[in-house]
């Protein structure tokens, strides 16, 4: 260190500090950063890198950022997953012996940065804590809102769910975490983790007094320690810990949550596409993180959900009262974080006047909820605290044009500080004393160009051009400073206005600033009202929000079966039906009971299986939010998980194939699905050779069927499977048609009972516009394939798959018992003649052969 100066000395020390950070180091009007620092930022930020010191070998690299713009530099280290660290001078340079003292005064880091956060979107901060005997004890804290969670997990598989789940910008964990646990959480996103080595609690303890049990406190405790360490700054607005059940909620691993596209589509991930797309007719920033909120933890308090449904229900019908509603909405400004940013002390006036108009709406709110005559929304009105105390204070207090610093002054309210009021007076009284005063000049001297002006450094002057010097012959002007073309003068007179002018000014921007300090400091105090008054504000817009989108797209309210029967009837996909035309969408209807819980889908590519699978589950999810569904009706049972294996592609970071990915996520359905629980199956074992695919399908419907008996929807290529409706009597064939015209297909997306008759395959090809030889050849392979598997080749090894006996069944027996099992009455002309033309064909086949 010896051989550094005293300043570069007190840098490596500070450094020393923060070893995993960038340190901004404040030097004058830049942050300055050296050594690896400087090498590492320069590139990150692409800024220029030199060095300081003497000769080439003590030189040391050096980069800085202008102090007034280092926010954007800050945001984009910290988006990129790095931590800065604000060193700044915390003694006054005059009182100084020596260097001046600087100390870390603040850490940004992925999961505290609150300065550039989505509005519509909670940023949060993670921590895990493992127990005895593999649970693990999880919280999570949005520091721009103050909202914190905890909950203990009963498993490693969980913990990653609930992290994944909640997308936490930075994870925190204890210094002995094992490094495979590590990987597992890097593998899912969570990329920005940090490890504490010491567990001393340095916070407010009361901000635990909800909790129950020491096990859950662990991880919130950790969570408070590190942000208490690294913000070094006022925490006030920290709300009291929510503890949750995982169980209390439907669960949804994210691998289904992905194929659901519930948050964000799976082409580009953005949230076009989505269900919250879908969703968020919400009209607060408030609201959208709330609805987001409620989207990833659906309910399954059947109370709770038809408690929300009933104020939908009325949202709904009265229409004028609503959109009112909506229109008071767009006033509320985001309360949640303007609260925020004043325990933080970065509230600005212009904030404070974005406050007082937000709770100047809430009156209005609870007189239009009123109106409705619902108990359940009165109940809500009469709860809802509009801080009207805190309303008059702000109207009272901060002018309406406020700026957006308080260093640009004249915000607080004349009539609001008696003695501030007096200072502006003689302030804008001193000024028109000026200008009266240039125009008694001009008529003493005949000077029509003189002027009087003012600058720092000299104050006050008269401003005389050279060229009319001669005209001033009184000894009142004295000389203070001479231009080019010009003098500059003061008189006695002057000298004695400008000392009450600028003193008034001085007073009153210190005043002002004094009082500004007072009044965020009552409204700090009334912080906890605030914020329980978003919670209020922004479950109301949700639920506005429901109503609206349910009454424009026609959706209905749905009822929950203590008999676990699901019935839905002409269904629709809440996000292809806003894609696509409201009247081109063709509804499907679903039926399972206690008799029907298993649904074994046929029928070609593109014809719309997988949409109708994901559409159930959709609407199971919507009506478990508390929100209306895209029916004509729909009876549901009230699910406990969700579980969907709909499409998969390699997972080349772990190595895994397509086949492993499809495998483990069936593993997961099984190992955790209860008789409560939705499954969705789509084309399982098709990533592996004809029969192992048809095994393990077969082996994988038998188990579900016998031994979970969850409610399944299970599509498939594989056509011999259809035959299993008649081993098991809970599974029932349904296919999704399609026609024939011309030669080409023809997609009617109608979901039909029993099973599908071919799959099309080639035409689908077709479609697609693969080359028209390929097409041809095809064909003519694949009549080959039916020629030897109407010989019995094949189908005898097949059928060794139902335990069906070994000698085939004579083939005009087979079409006998097709003809027989055909209800006529019941199909279209198009169906009976497609009909007609496939049996004829086989027909012609068998008199071929024989």
């Amino acid at each position: 260190m010896t051989k550094y100066t005293p300043m570069m000395q007190q840098y490596l020390r500070i450094k020393a500090e923060v070893p995993d950070a960038f340190l901004f180091f404040r030097l004058g009007d830049f942050y300055e950063m050296f050594f690896d620092d400087a090498l590492k930022a320069s590139k990150e930020l692409e800024i220029t890198l030199t060095a300081r010191g003497g000769n080439k070998e003590d030189k040391i690299p050096m980069c800085g950022v202008p102090y007034h713009s280092a926010a954007a530099y800050i945001e984009k280290l910290v988006d990129r997953g790095y931590k800065v660290a604000l060193c700044e001078q915390t003694e006054d340079p005059k009182h100084a012996k020596g260097v001046v003292k600087r100390e870390i005064v603040q850490m940004i880091t992925p999961g505290t940065a609150v300065d550039a956060v989505n509005e519509k979107e909670n940023h949060f901060l993670g921590s895990a804590v493992k127990l005895a005997g593999g649970r693990y004890s999880i919280a999570y804290l949005d520091l721009s809102t103050g909202e914190s969670k905890a909950s203990v997990v009963d498993s490693e598989e969980l913990l990653l769910q609930e992290v994944s789940l909640i997308r936490a910008k930075e994870l925190i964990l204890t210094a002995s975490v094992d490094e495979e646990l590590i990987r597992k959480f890097k593998d899912r996103g969570i990329t920005a983790i940090s490890k504490v080595n010491s567990e001393t609690l340095s916070f407010d303890e009361s901000l635990l007094s909800l909790l129950e049990g020491s096990d859950v406190k662990q991880g919130i405790s950790l969570l408070l320690h590190y942000t208490a360490d690294t913000q070094k700054r006022s925490l006030d607005h920290l709300q009291k810990t929510e503890q949750y059940e995982v169980s209390s909620y439907l669960q949804i691993d994210p691998n289904s949550k992905r194929n659901l596209e519930l948050t964000e589509n799976n082409r580009s991930g953005s949230k076009k596409g989505s269900l919250v797309w879908l969703l968020d007719e919400t009209v607060t920033a408030m609201g959208s993180r709330q609805l987001k909120s409620w989207i990833e933890r659906p309910l399954i308090n059947q109370i709770q959900i038809n408690e929300r449904l009933g104020l939908v229900e009325s949202l709904k019908h009265y229409f004028f009262e609503r959109e009112s509603l909506r229109e008071l909405l767009q006033n509320v400004y985001d309360l949640e974080r303007l609260a925020g940013r004043v325990a933080f002390g970065s509230i600005s006036p212009r904030d404070l006047v974005q406050l007082k108009k937000s709770l100047q709406q809430v009156p209005f709110i609870k007189e239009k909820l009123n109106e409705i005559p619902d108990k359940g929304l009165m109940k809500r009105s009469d709860s809802m605290d509009a801080c009207a105390d805190v309303a008059e204070l702000l109207d009272a207090s901060i002018d309406d044009q406020a700026p957006i610093t308080i260093k640009d002054g004249n915000f607080i309210k004349d009539g609001y500080s008696e003695e501030l009021d007096q200072y502006k007076d003689a302030s804008r009284n001193g000024k028109k004393w000026i200008a009266e005063l240039e125009q008694k000049e001009r008529s003493l001297t005949g000077i029509k160009s003189l002027k009087i002006g003012y600058n720092r450094i000299f104050g006050y002057y008269i401003e005389v051009t050279k060229a009319n010097l001669s005209s001033l012959n009184d000894d009142r002007y004295e000389r203070r400073q001479t231009l080019a073309n010009a003098e500059r003068y003061i008189t006695p007179e002057l000298k004695e206005k400008e000392t009450l002018i600028l003193e008034a000014e001085e007073k009153s921007v210190e005043l002002e600033h004094q009082i500004f300090q007072v009044i965020k400091e009552q409204v700090k105090n009334e912080i906890p009202r605030i914020q329980k008054l978003a919670k209020d504000i922004s479950e109301i817009d949700v639920l506005q929000a429901f109503a609206y989108i349910s009454e424009k797209r026609h959706y209905v309210k749905p009822v929950f079966s203590e008999q676990k029967t699901l019935n839905i009837k002409e269904g629709r996909h809440p996000v292809i039906e806003k894609v696509m035309d409201l009247n081109e969408y063709v509804p499907n209807s679903c039926k399972m009971d206690a008799d029907r819980s298993m649904l074994l889908i046929t029928g070609p590519n593109m014809s719309g299986k997988s949409t109708y699978m994901r559409q159930v589950a959709l609407i199971s999810v919507m009506a478990q939010m508390g929100c209306f569904v895209p029916a004509e009706y729909a009876e549901l049972p009230i699910f406990d998980r969700i579980f969907t294996r709909i499409g998969a592609a390699d997972d080349l970071v772990s190595g895994q194939s397509t086949f492993m990915v499809e495998m483990l996520e069936a593993k997961h359905a099984l190992e955790h699905a209860t008789e409560n629980s939705l499954i969705l199956f789509d084309e399982i074992g098709r990533g592996t050779s004809t029969y192992d695919g048809m095994s393990l399908a077969q082996a994988i419907i038998e188990y579900v069927h016998d031994s979970i008996q969850a409610k399944t929807l299970f599509s498939t290529h594989y056509h011999e499977l259809v035959e299993l409706s008649s081993k098991l009597k809970r599974l029932k064939n349904i296919h999704v048609a399609a026609a024939e015209q011309d030669g080409r297909v023809i997609f009617l997306h109608k979901v039909k009972e029993g099973p599908a008759d071919k799959s099309y395959g080639i035409h689908v090809a077709e479609l697609a516009e693969l080359p028209a030889s390929l097409i041809s050849r095809a064909n003519e392979l694949l009549s080959l394939f039916e020629a030897e598997k109407e010989t019995g080749a094949e189908s005898r090894q097949q059928m060794t798959l139902f335990d069906l006996p070994e000698k085939p069944e004579p083939a005009e027996n087979k079409v006998l018992k097709e003809i027989q099992k055909i209800n006529v009455l019941e199909m279209t002309p198009m169906e009976a003649m497609n009909e007609l033309y496939r049996l004829q064909k086989r027909a012609g086949k068998m008199l071929t052969k024989s």
